[in-house]
C-alpha cells in the first residue's frame, strides 16, 4: 500500500509519554465503551476515514484505535504461514514461530502507529551459528498488510520470525511499546528538534540514508521540486488511506514463481498438492479484492505440459467462487468468460473428471436427464473452466432467492401452507431448489464475498430441500420397496455425487454453518503435549428465524455431512475422480470427529442414520442400492463409532450394511426399476475399472474390524460380524490381517485370553487357508504359522481339528513340514499343559495325517512322514514302506539319498543301503559332470556299503558304473575301496575277515575295468576339442589315469599302449604330443 500524507495537527491534551502500554483485554471484564467502539472502528474503518471525519480526536482514542487495529485471531497468522489451516507439522513457520516465542527469542518490540517492529533469533544450531533477523509487519483494519523480514525469505507464505513477532504482539500486548504515527510525534517539536532528530538519524545510519536525505534536502529546498508539489510528508505509521485495498499481504511475483515452479514439476502427490494449497488458501484468504488479479495464475498453462486435473481442478472451483460474486459487473464477468472459454479451448487444458468430462450434467440443470448415458461422444467436452463459464450465466435477481438472503423471517403466511409448493416446505421455511452443487457454490461465493449472514441463510434453504427431497425419496420407496427386494438390484443411482464433486457443496455448507458455531478462545492455537494444534471448540448456536427455535446451525452442519454422505451415488470413471471421492470422504469424515458429540447432535445422527437405513436406492445405505455404488466403509466406520455408546444395535445395524462391496458381488442388473424423475437409470456395459478399489478394500477391512474389536466378549455379536466378513470381503490377505487383529485383541499381555474373539480369529483363518490353498500367495507360509499358534491359544480341539482335516486346509508339504511338525513340538505341549493321553491323541493325529501326506505326496513329505512316526513302530514301518513303492517311480534320486542318510543315522545301515541302491538307479552321471551335486551322495553311498560288507559293495558297484561315467569319481571310489577291509560297521551275525580287498578280483575287478575305461573315453573326448592353454591340465589328468592302470596286473602295458594310440591317433598335435612323450616316454 502506498503511504499517506499526514496533515492533520496533533491533537490537544497530554503529549505522547512513553507509556506502558494498555492491559491484556482478557483482563478487562467488562470491555469500556471507549474500547468497544475503538474496536468496531479499528476493524472497519481505515484511520484516514477517522481522520477526516473528527476534527479533533484525544490522544486515547487515537491509541485504543491503533492498539486494537493489529489483527487479534491466531488462526489468521496460521492461515498465513502454513498451507494448511491447522497449521501442523513441526517444519511449519507457524509451528517453529511458536517454538522461537515460547523460547524468549523476540525482543526490541515495538509499535509506532500501524507499524510494529522487532527481533527475532534463531539459536545456534550444530550447522549455523546464532543469527538476529529484522522483523517489520504493517497492519490496517485488523489486517496485515505488509512483512519484511532480514532472513530474506521468498516465500507464499510468512516466515517463522514474522510468525513470532506476530504471536507476540497478540498474546504479549501488555509488553508492547506503544507509539502514536511518527507525525504526530514530529509536530509536537521544534525546529531545533527536528534539526537535532535528522542529523542525529543520518549519524546512525549515514552509510544507508545520507544519500537520500541529501537527496530530498536538495529537492525541498528548490521550489519548483516535484516535492513540494504536495501538501504534507508520507508517514509509514499512519495507517492507510481511504482508497487504499484491505487485505492481507501476499506476494504475488512470489505467488507466480511458485505456480511456473509447481506446474514444471508436473508431479501428481508432490507438486499438485502444494498447488491446489495455494489455490485453497486464496479461497480461505477471502482476497475480494485480489480476484481481478488471480488471473496472473494461468497464463502458465500455455506453457506447461500437465494434464492432470489435479493441479486446476481446485482453481475451476475458484473462478466459479469469483464470477458467482453478488456485486460483479456485467463487463467485468464477460471479460472473464472470453479469458475462460479461451483457457477452456486448449488442447492441453485439463478435463473436470480427468478422463471423461462430458458425462456429468450441466451446472445450471437442477433436474439430471434420463438418458445422460446415451450418445456420451457427441456432448461437447467438459473442463476445469467449464463450470465457471456456466456459472457466468447465473444471476441474483431472482425474487424469491433476494428474500432468502435478506431476511432470517421469510416465510410463507400460514393460510398459503396447504398442498404443493415449489418455494415453501410444509412448516412455510423457504426452499432453494438449485442443482445443488450449484446452489452451494452460491453459498460458497456469499461467504468468500463477505456476507456470511446471507450464506447461512441460503445454506439453510438449502437444507430445508435436501430435507424435503429426502422425505420424498423415502416416500416412492415406500411404495416400490416390496418389488425391489424380489429383484434385489436397482439401477436407480446417481450420477454426479456431492461428495468428490468439483465444487465441493457438503464441505462448502458444513464449514459455512460450523463457522459461525466456532468458539474462538486466546489459546486456541496452543498446542498440547503432542506438539498439535488443538481441535476447534463449537457451540451451538440457534437458528436465527427458526419458529420454534429448536434447530442449531450446528446440528444442521452434521445432518447435511450426514445427508451428503450417505448419498447413493455412482462411482465416477477415472483415476482422478475415484481418488477424489475416497480423499474428500476422508477429509469430511475428519472433520465430524472433531465435532463432540453432545445429546443435540446425538438426536440428530441417530434420526439421520435411520433415515438413511430406510432410504432404498437413494441411499447409500439403503436395502438396495446399484450395483456399481460409491462404497460407504468410511462413512458408516464413522457412524459406528460414534453411534456405540449411544445405541449399540443402531450402530451395528448399519455397520454390516455398509459392509457390503456389490460390484465385487453380483452381476450387471438387466433391467431398469429406477424412476428418472429422482435419479439416473443407467444400464452398465462393462466391468467397471475401479482404480481405487484397493484403498475400498482396505477401507472395508478396517470397518470390520472395528466391529470385531466392539463386539469381543458379545459371542452372538461376533458371530453376526463373522458372517458379513465371510459373506462381502474377497481379499485373503484382508481377512488375514483382520484375523490376526482379532488375535491380537483376543490375546492381551496382562490378561487372559477373549475365547470368543479367539474362535473368530481362528475361524476367519480358516478361511484364508481355504480361499488361499489352490492359489500363490507369498505370504502362505506365513499364514499357515499364524494359523497353528491361533489354534494353540484355542485349545487342543481346534489343534486336532485342523490336523484331521488337513487336506482341506493345506498342502501335503505344508501339513506335515509346518503343522503337524509344530503342532508335536516341545513348546506347544508345554503351552498347553497336556496330560499323557491328551499328549497321545496328539501325536495319532499327527502320525495319521504324515501317513496321508506321504501316500499323497511320497517326493516332499516322506522324510517329514518318517520323522513324525519314529516314536511310534507301525506308523514308521509303514511310512518307510510307502518311501520303498514310491522309489521306483515317484521319487528323485536327490530324495532318496536324503532319506536314506537320515536312516543312516537313525540307525538302519541296511534300510539306508536298499534306499542308496535305489537311488542309484536313478542317477547318471556323465564324463565330464565331476562337480555334480550328487558325487558326495555317490562316494556316501558305496562308503556305507564298503561298511556293511563284500556282498553289499558287490550289490552296488554294478550300479555305480552302470550310473557314473566319471573317471575322476570312479577311481577315487576304487581307491577309498583299496584302503581298508569291507564290513567295519559291525552287522550283527556277520563274520569280517579283516582282509584288504584285491582290484584283480570281483567286486573290484569291474569297477578297476570300468574306472579304466572311463579314462581312456574321457581322453578322446577332452582332445576332441582341446586348446593349448589346457595343455598342462590335460598332462595331469593322464597322471592320473596312470595311477588307476597300474592297479591292474599288466597295468603297465595296458597303459604304454594306450599313450602309444594317443600318438598315432593325434599325432598332429604336435606340441602336445610332445609333452606327452616328456612326461609319459
Amino acid at each position: 500500500a502506498k503511504i499517506r500524507p499526514c496533515l492533520r495537527p496533533a491533537p490537544r491534551g497530554p503529549g505522547p509519554g512513553p507509556g506502558p502500554g494498555f492491559p491484556n483485554s482478557r483482563f478487562r471484564c467488562p470491555e469500556s465503551l471507549l474500547d468497544c467502539a475503538a474496536k468496531a472502528v479499528a476493524e472497519k474503518w481505515a484511520f484516514e476515514r477517522v481522520e477526516e471525519r473528527f476534527e479533533r480526536i484525544p490522544e486515547p482514542v487515537q491509541r485504543r484505535i491503533v492498539y486494537w487495529s493489529f489483527p487479534r485471531n491466531e488462526r489468521e497468522i496460521c492461515m498465513y504461514s502454513s498451507a494448511g489451516t491447522g497449521g501442523t507439522g513441526d517444519g511449519l513457520p507457524f509451528r517453529r514461530g511458536i517454538r522461537l516465542l515460547e523460547t524468549g527469542c523476540v525482543d526490541n518490540v515495538l509499535q509506532v502507529g500501524f507499524h510494529l517492529s522487532g527481533t527475532v533469533t534463531e539459536p545456534a544450531t550444530q550447522s549455523e551459528p546464532e543469527t538476529t533477523h529484522k522483523v517489520a509487519i504493517s497492519f490496517d483494519r485488523c489486517k496485515i498488510t505488509s512483512v519484511t523480514c532480514g532472513c530474506g525469505n521468498r516465500d507464499i507464505f510468512y516466515c517463522a520470525h514474522v510468525v513470532a513477532l506476530s504471536l507476540y504482539r497478540i498474546r504479549k500486548p501488555e509488553q508492547v511499546k506503544l507509539r502514536l504515527p511518527i507525525s504526530e510525534t514530529l509536530f509536537q517539536m521544534n525546529r531545533d528538534q527536528l534539526q537535532k532528530l535528522v542529523q542525529y538519524l543520518i549519524t546512525a545510519h549515514h552509510t544507508e540514508v545520507l544519500p537520500t536525505a541529501q537527496k530530498l534536502a536538495d529537492e525541498i529546498l528548490s521550489s519548483n521540486s516535484e516535492i513540494n508539489q504536495v501538501h504534507g510528508a508520507p508517514d509509514p505509521t499512519a495507517g492507510a488511506s481511504i482508497d487504499d485495498e484491505n487485505c492481507w499481504h501476499l506476494d504475488e511475483e512470489q505467488v507466480r514463481e511458485q505456480v511456473k515452479q509447481f506446474l514444471s514439476q508436473g508431479g501428481y502427490y508432490g507438486s499438485g498438492k502444494q498447488l491446489n494449497s495455494m489455490f485453497a488458501k486464496v479461497r480461505r484468504s477471502r482476497f475480494l479484492c485480489w480476484q481481478p488479479k488471480i488471473s496472473f495464475l494461468y497464463p502458465f498453462i500455455h506453457t506447461s505440459t500437465i494434464k492432470t486435473t489435479l493441479h486446476c481442478g481446485f482453481a475451476g472451483a475458484l473462478w466459479v467462487c469469483i464470477v458467482l460474486n453478488p456485486h460483479c459487473k456485467s463487463e467485468e464477468k464477460s471479460g472473464w468468460l472470453r479469458q475462460l472459454k479461451k483457457w477452456g479451448d486448449m488442447d492441453i487444458c485439463p478435463l473436470e473428471d480427468g478422463n471423461y468430462g462430458s458425462e456429468l450434467p450441466n451446472i445450471t440443470n437442477a433436474l439430471p436427464q434420463s438418458n445422460l448415458a446415451q450418445d456420451s461422444l457427441a456432448r461437447p467436452r467438459r473442463t476445469v473452466f467449464t463450470r465457471a463459464m456456466e456459472a457466468c450465466d447465473l444471476h441474483w435477481q431472482d425474487s424469491h432467492l433476494q428474500r432468502i438472503i435478506s431476511s432470517d423471517f421469510y416465510m410463507s403466511p400460514a393460510y398459503q401452507r396447504e398442498g404443493e409448493s415449489l418455494l415453501f416446505n410444509p412448516q412455510g421455511l423457504p426452499l432453494w431448489l438449485d442443482h445443488v452443487p450449484t446452489a452451494c457454490a452460491r453459498v460458497d461465493a456469499l461467504r468468500s464475498h463477505g456476507y456470511p449472514r446471507e450464506a447461512l441463510r441460503l445454506a439453510v434453504a438449502i437444507i430445508n430441500t435436501l430435507r424435503l427431497q429426502q422425505q420424498r425419496q423415502l416416500d416412492i420407496y415406500k411404495h416400490q420397496k416390496k418389488e425391489l427386494l424380489q429383484r434385489g438390484m436397482t439401477n436407480t443411482t446417481n450420477l454426479e455425487g456431492w461428495v468428490g464433486h468439483p465444487l465441493d457443496p457438503i464441505g462448502c455448507l458444513f464449514a459455512t454453518l460450523t463457522e459461525t458455531c466456532r468458539v474462538e478462545d486466546d489459546n486456541t492455537m496452543d498446542t498440547g503435549d503432542s506438539g498439535e494444534p488443538k481441535p476447534p471448540v463449537y457451540q451451538h448456536v440457534p437458528v436465527w428465524g427458526c419458529p420454534d427455535g429448536g434447530e442449531s446451525y450446528l446440528a444442521l452442519a452434521l445432518e447435511v455431512a450426514l445427508m451428503g454422505m450417505g448419498q447413493q451415488r455412482l462411482m465416477p470413471e477415472g483415476l482422478y475422480a475415484q481418488d477424489k471421492v475416497c480423499r474428500n470422504e476422508e477429509q469430511i469424515v475428519a472433520k465430524l470427529q472433531e465435532m463432540e458429540l453432545d445429546d443435540i447432535l446425538v438426536q440428530t445422527l441417530r434420526k439421520q442414520a435411520i433415515l438413511l437405513l430406510e432410504g432404498g436406492p437413494f441411499s447409500g445405505l439403503g436395502e438396495v442400492i446399484h450395483r456399481e455404488s460409491v462404497p460407504m466403509h468410511t462413512f458408516a466406520k464413522y457412524l459406528f463409532t460414534a453411534l456405540l455408546p449411544h445405541d449399540t444395535d443402531l450402530a451395528y445395524k448399519l455397520g454390516l450394511r455398509a459392509m457390503r462391496l456389490p460390484v465385487l458381488e453380483s452381476t450387471a442388473p438387466s433391467g431398469d426399476v429406477g424412476h428418472p424423475h429422482h435419479g439416473i437409470s443407467i444400464v452398465p456395459s462393462r466391468y467397471p475399472r475401479w482404480f481405487t478399489l484397493g484403498h475400498l478394500e482396505s477401507q472395508q477391512c478396517e470397518l470390520a474390524s472395528t466391529m470385531l474389536t466392539a463386539a469381543k466378549g458379545d459371542m452372538l455379536r461376533l458371530r453376526t460380524v463373522l458372517e458379513a466378513i465371510q459373506k462381502h470381503i474377497h481379499s485373503s490377505s484382508l481377512i488375514f490381517k483382520l484375523a490376526q487383529d482379532a488375535f491380537k485383541i483376543a490375546t492381551p499381555a496382562d490378561n487372559p485370553p477373549d475365547i470368543t474373539l479367539l474362535n473368530v480369529a481362528l475361524e476367519l483363518g480358516l478361511q484364508v487357508m481355504r480361499m488361499t490353498l489352490s492359489t500363490l500367495n507369498w505370504r502362505r507360509r506365513e499364514m499357515v504359522r499364524w494359523l497353528v499358534t491361533c489354534a494353540t491359544e484355542v485349545g487342543l480341539r481346534a489343534l486336532v481339528s485342523i490336523l484331521q482335516s488337513w487336506y482341506t486346509l493345506f498342502t501335503p508339504t505344508e501339513a506335515t513340514s509346518i503343522v503337524a511338525a509344530t503342532v508335536m513340538s516341545h513348546n506347544t505341549i508345554l503351552r498347553l499343559s497336556l496330560d499323557y493321553p491328551q499328549r497321545e491323541e496328539l501325536a495319532s493325529c499327527a502320525r495319521t495325517l504324515a501317513l496321508q501326506c506321504a501316500m499323497k505326496d511320497p517326493q516332499n513329505c516322506a522324510l517329514s512322514a518318517l520323522t513324525l512316526c519314529e516314536k511310534d513302530h507301525i506308523a514308521f514301518e509303514t511310512a518307510y514302506q510307502i518311501v520303498i513303492d514310491a522309489a521306483s517311480t515317484g521319487m528323485t534320486y536327490s530324495q532318496l539319498f536324503t532319506i536314506a542318510r537320515y536312516m543312516e543315522h537313525r540307525g538302519y545301515p541296511l534300510r539306508a543301503f536298499k534306499l542308496a541302491s535305489l537311488a542309484m538307479t536313478h542317477l547318471n552321471l556323465a564324463y565330464n559332470q565331476d562337480t555334480h551335486p550328487a558325487i558326495n551322495d555317490v562316494l556316501w553311498a558305496c562308503a556305507l556299503s564298503h561298511s556293511l560288507g563284500k556282498n553289499e559293495l558287490a550289490a552296488i558297484i554294478p550300479l555305480v558304473v552302470k550310473s557314473v561315467h566319471c573317471a575322476t569319481v570312479l577311481s577315487d571310489i576304487l581307491r577309498r575301496c583299496t584302503m581298508t577291509a569291507p564290513g567295519l560297521a559291525g552287522i550283527p551275525g556277520r563274520r569280517n575277515s579283516g582282509k584288504l580287498m584285491s582290484t584283480d578280483k570281483a567286486p573290484l575287478r569291474q569297477l578297476l575295468d570300468a574306472t579304466i575305461s572311463a579314462y581312456i573315453n574321457t581322453t578322446h573326448s577332452r582332445l576332441t576339442h582341446i586348446s593349448p592353454r589346457h595343455y598342462g591340465e590335460f598332462i595331469e589328468f593322464l597322471s592320473k589315469a596312470r595311477e588307476t592302470f597300474l592297479l591292474a596286473q599288466d597295468g603297465h602295458i595296458q597303459f604304454a599302449q594306450f599313450i602309444d594310440n594317443l600318438k598315432q591317433i593325434y599325432k598332429g598335435k604336435k606340441k602336445l604330443m610332445m609333452l606327452v612323450r616328456e612326461r609319459f616316454g
